[in-house]
């Protein structure tokens, strides 16, 4: 058998199964229950200064 026609058998079947395997494995790894806190405090990065922005012109910067 042809080196090109092994890879592609291989490629077809069992890496598409080890692929599929991986990506469900993933998804169950993110919506397991207890990921929620950790998820949780992430999604709010976005809103952790509502109270206190950041000014407009980034950090302190020194006068000439």
């Amino acid at each position: 058998m042809e080196t090109y026609t092994f890879l592609r058998a291989f490629a077809d079947s069992w890496m598409l199964l080890a692929l599929f395997t991986f990506f469900v494995g993933v998804v169950i790894w993110v919506m397991r229950p207890g990921a929620t806190n950790a998820y949780d405090s992430v999604s709010r990065i976005p809103f952790r200064h509502e109270n206190a922005p950041v000014s407009d012109t980034g950090p302190a910067s020194e006068e000439d």
